[in-house]
């Protein structure tokens, strides 16, 4: 039985509310379409993260070549894949200018890995002081599955994001 006062209907005590029923399909509802968008929102935070990862490191190394050509001496890259971090040698940090300029892309935000660097026989490039690197060469950039190569190109030394993301299969 209902009650009315003001012309809204208010349940009284024998008023109808949810049955267990009703509320254990709406959370299972909910769970299903949860379980099909979180794999999905984890694969879009990846991708971007990777893609920041390879702007940065294009970024970082249009710096060491304008650091190089202002100053008219070599500047130098130095990966080191292992750590996932690389290094701008003769540039200093913009937040502690007593020390050297060092990325780590396995840290936040982007929570990345380096998985190879080779520019000619190492993982170094070396800007001299025209701006023009000692070699051609590449990064790449790991986020789980994804991956995105960084290109540098030797006669003009620009550092480009060369492709689309790749997936890695065996991830």
């Amino acid at each position: 039985m209902t009650r009315q006062k003001n012309g809204i209907k208010k349940a009284g005590k024998h008023g109808r509310g949810f049955t267990i029923v009703e509320a254990v399909l709406v959370m299972t509802i909910i769970g299903i379409m949860a379980s099909i968008a979180l794999p999905r929102y984890a694969g879009f935070v990846a991708r971007e993260q990777v893609q920041a990862a390879a702007r940065r490191v294009v970024t970082d190394l249009a710096l060491a070549q304008r650091q190089a050509r202002t100053s008219s001496a070599s500047r130098s890259v130095v990966f080191d894949v292992a750590a996932g971090t690389y290094t701008l040698t003769g540039i200093s940090d913009p937040d502690r200018r007593s020390s050297t300029y060092r990325v780590s892309l396995g840290d936040e935000p982007y929570r990345a890995r380096i998985v190879s660097a080779a520019f000619g026989a190492d993982a170094t490039i070396i800007f001299d002081g025209f701006g023009t690197p000692d070699s051609n060469g590449s990064v790449v950039i790991a986020v789980g599955k994804y991956r995105e190569t960084v290109a540098v190109d030797n006669g003009t030394g620009r550092a480009r994001v060369a492709g689309p993301i790749t997936v890695d299969a065996t991830q």
